[in-house]
């Protein structure tokens, strides 16, 4: 049985890293150093990520998020002036996002899994834990760090400029401490090696 789910657990990290699966097509390159060693353990390998972006995000009348459009969504710091290309009165809601640092990560076993979450806490990742152990054991890696607050509705600009450019240093300083336990967490990762 154990033999059986090695071969399972080697397969099923083999087809999930011939493909990309996220919505720009790449992985972004603030976190593509951690990906790549994390999948360089042969008990490892991760199915999704992102290290942290700012988005402005329009949301339907409606609500549906799967129906939701981006606006504007970079992976490293911004200002007002790049964000207010993309910032309009709209009928729709428009949201200001700075969203945190996720992984999702599959395991060969849960003490592996314990391994690299414990590694994780100590990087201050402190949302992180184990999502599911029946058919895969997963775990997400999440940062804390993150904004969200509407700035547009039914064709009005909520915010001025002084507010939208505290909210824009809050976001940018919420990416560089994202960077900080991003470098400590590859570190802590490389001295598993």
């Amino acid at each position: 049985m154990f033999m059986y789910m090695n071969l399972l657990f080697d397969e099923q990290k083999k087809a999930a890293l011939s493909k990309d699966k996220s919505n720009i097509g790449s992985i972004d390159k603030p976190i593509l150093k951690t990906i790549n060693l994390i999948n360089s353990f042969k008990n490892y390998y991760t199915t999704s990520s992102c290290s942290g972006r700012i988005i402005l995000i329009k949301i339907p009348k409606n609500g549906k998020k799967n129906e939701a459009e981006f606006l504007f969504r970079t992976h490293s710091k911004t200002n007002i002036k790049e964000l207010k290309q993309y910032l309009k009165p709209l009928k729709e809601e428009i949201w200001l996002r700075q969203e945190p640092l996720i992984i999702h990560i599959c395991s060969k076993s849960l003490d592996d899994a314990l391994k690299l979450l414990n590694i994780a806490r100590l990087c201050s990742f402190k949302k992180s834990g184990i999502m599911s152990y029946s058919k895969k054991i997963m775990l997400e890696i999440n940062g804390t760090e993150n904004i969200s607050t509407i700035i547009s509705r039914d064709n009005k600009i909520l915010v001025n400029d002084d507010y939208l450019n505290i909210l824009i240093k809050e976001a940018n300083q919420n990416l560089e401490r994202i960077m900080v336990k991003i470098d400590g967490f590859n570190k802590l990762l490389n001295k598993l090696k």
